[in-house]
């Protein structure tokens, strides 16, 4: 195997071990380390938690003494400053390492090259760039909130083939099958909120969270204009996960009182728009944010530049109704040039149904 084709091999490795702590590192990056001697791995780790150590020191643990002389790969640069944890960049350079693979330099100015720098001035080789794309991806929703001062959005929607989320009374239960369902709560337990509209809540009664995967509930949001919700809804059981409903000032103060008493957090925005919620989920220091809404909800959010991503699943079924419900509503586009393209697009079969991604080009990373 060639050194680079290795290379390659060792930080897809990285990012497998990173992915361990999807979930769980909120507002802090993926990140796995793998450490190397003659082509065999000595150390691994990757970061579990905010708060808690980074992979280069669980990855250097796990080599002890024997880590001296080796090559450490990480998917993203170490980091150079103190923050809750020490330097890593001071413990690759105690443990003596020789070599320092990273995937990508961070985008966060207090680390931004200055981890590479520090590195190379105590006289460790440094290489950048192996397996960049995978490794940016890996951690888009970090870059984005670092970059753009906002979360990432994740528009997510299962529909027919003939573009129907649901048929034409509103019933859309079950639109794809059982695999793709599960998928969706895995995409779910990477995510740090899930935004539905009032429709949702009136026609689905969906509860949002992880019950066919595991990791922490995601905040669940509602965004609904004029308070027009159920007294009694699964998402007002913030036992299993917290809930928060934003709506206008003033509207149905009756539902507000109840909705507190139950320990749902209320909040009065106007106008309320997409991009005031998720203003308010950046002060909130959330980094992903995944809108399961519907097409009316899902159209403002497009146009006001909150979603970055799609994920759209299609079933192979013909539902048909003029008047059935498309996943995105009016954009106000008349040409089919205007049409939004995405760029970077994946196609994945899961089971009988197909999950497209791809991004938006004018909000990529």
């Amino acid at each position: 195997m060639s050194a680079n084709n290795f290379d390659q091999k060792m930080m897809q490795r990285c990012i497998t071990l990173a992915r361990r702590g999807l979930g769980y590192t909120s507002l802090n990056p993926l990140v796995g380390a793998v450490i190397v001697k003659n082509e065999e791995i000595i150390g691994e780790g990757f970061h579990p938690k905010a708060g808690e150590p980074h992979a280069e020191v669980f990855a250097l643990q796990d080599a002890g003494e024997n880590a001296a002389g080796g090559t450490v790969y990480v998917n993203l640069e170490p980091c150079n400053h103190y923050g809750r944890t020490p330097p890593c960049t001071e413990a690759l350079i105690r443990a003596k390492v020789a070599k320092v693979v990273v995937g990508m330099i961070d985008p966060n100015p207090l680390v931004s090259g200055q981890g590479i720098a520090k590195l190379k001035e105590s006289g460790i080789e440094v290489v950048v760039g192996v397996e960049e794309v995978a490794c940016r991806r890996l951690n888009e929703a970090f870059c984005h909130h670092i970059l753009h001062h906002r979360p990432f959005g994740i528009l997510k929607y299962a529909m027919t083939l003939d573009g129907k989320i649901a048929t034409t009374n509103g019933h859309s239960a079950w639109v794809t099958g059982e695999a793709s369902r599960k998928l969706v709560h895995k995409i779910r337990a990477g995510c740090d909120a899930v935004i539905v509209g009032g429709n949702t809540v009136r026609r689905d009664n969906p509860h949002l969270t992880l019950h066919q995967a595991t990791g922490i509930n995601p905040l669940r949001v509602v965004m609904s204009r004029n308070l027009h919700l159920p007294q009694e809804a699964n998402l007002w059981d913030v036992e299993v996960a917290p809930t928060i409903v934003f709506t206008e000032w003033g509207k149905n103060p009756y539902l507000q009182a109840i909705l507190r008493s139950k320990g749902v957090e209320v909040m009065e925005l106007s106008p309320l728009t997409p991009s005031q919620v998720m203003e308010v989920l950046y002060e909130r220091e959330l980094s992903t944010v995944l809108w399961e809404c519907g097409g009316v909800l899902g159209a403002k959010a497009i146009a006001q530049g909150m979603i970055q991503k799609i994920m759209a699943f299609i079933a192979p079924k013909i539902i048909g109704g003029a008047s059935a419900a498309s996943p995105v509503g009016d954009l106000g586009l008349e040409k089919m040039s205007d049409a939004l393209a995405l760029e970077d697009v994946t196609l994945h079969q899961i089971d009988r149904d197909i999950l497209v991604e791809g991004y938006l080009s004018k909000n990529r990373v």
